[in-house]
C-alpha cells in the first residue's frame, strides 16, 4: 500500500517530450494536493516538485482547476472502460456485479492518490460551471453499474431495497473499505484479498437470492 509523503524538491529537468512532462505534472499534483490539501497546493509547489519552471507548467494546464480535472476524468475514464467491458460480459448478472465491485476497491487500492481526489475530496473546490462534464463522466460511470444491478432486480433476485438502494449501498460499502485501507494503513488489517472477498460475498448473500 502506498505510504503518502511530503513531496520533495526536484532538480530542474531540461525540457523534454510534452505527453511525458504532462504524465509527471499529474503525478506529482495527486501527491501534492492529497499531502497538502488542494487549498494549500500551488502550482509552483508542483513545478518545483517535477522540476520545471512554473512557466513550463504553464504551457501544459493553465490553472490547478485543470490540473485536478484531467485527473478526476482520467480516473473515472479508466473505471467506465472497466466496468463498460464488465457489464457486456455473457455472464450471470451477479457474478458482473461482483467483477465490478472488485475492479473498483482495486482500482482505488492501486491508485490512492487519485482515488482520494476524485472520490474523497471536499466538494466545492472547483466551480460549478467547470465540473459539470466531469460529474456527467461520473454518472455514466455508474449508470454502467446499476444497470446491472437493474438486471438481477428484473429476475426478482433482490432480497430488499430497491435497485437504486441496492447499488447504492453496494458501491458504499465498497467506499467504506478501500478509504479506511488508504488512510489507515496502521490499523492491524486482515489481509486486503480476503477483507475484500468477505465483504464482497457478505453484501451480495444478504441482498440476492441464489
Amino acid at each position: 500500500m502506498t505510504v503518502l509523503k511530503k513531496p520533495q524538491r526536484s532538480a530542474r529537468k531540461p525540457k523534454g517530450d510534452g505527453h511525458t512532462r504532462r504524465g509527471e505534472i499529474l503525478e506529482a499534483a495527486q501527491r501534492i494536493f492529497v499531502a497538502e490539501g488542494y487549498q494549500g497546493s500551488t502550482i509552483r509547489k508542483i513545478a518545483d516538485e517535477v522540476g520545471v519552471s512554473s512557466t513550463a507548467l504553464y504551457m501544459h494546464f493553465k490553472d490547478k482547476d485543470e490540473i485536478l480535472l484531467e485527473i478526476s476524468d482520467g480516473a473515472i475514464n479508466r473505471l467506465l472502460a472497466i466496468n463498460s467491458e464488465i457489464s457486456a460480459r455473457p455472464i450471470d448478472a451477479v457474478s458482473r456485479v461482483r467483477m465490478m465491485l472488485d475492479a473498483y476497491m482495486e482500482f482505488a487500492l492501486s491508485n490512492p492518490n487519485a482515488y482520494q481526489l476524485v472520490f474523497c475530496g471536499n466538494t466545492g473546490m472547483i466551480a460549478e460551471d467547470k465540473v459539470q462534464a466531469t460529474q456527467d463522466l461520473g454518472e455514466a460511470c455508474f449508470q454502467k453499474f446499476i444497470a446491472v444491478v437493474r438486471e438481477i432486480s428484473a429476475t426478482g433476485r433482490l432480497r430488499m431495497g430497491s435497485v437504486d438502494s441496492a447499488a447504492q449501498a453496494l458501491w458504499t460499502a465498497c467506499h467504506g473499505l478501500v478509504s479506511l485501507l488508504i488512510t489507515k494503513p496502521d490499523f492491524a488489517w486482515a489481509p486486503t484479498g480476503e477483507l475484500r472477498a468477505v465483504l464482497l460475498d457478505g453484501l451480495l448473500h444478504g441482498l440476492v437470492v441464489d
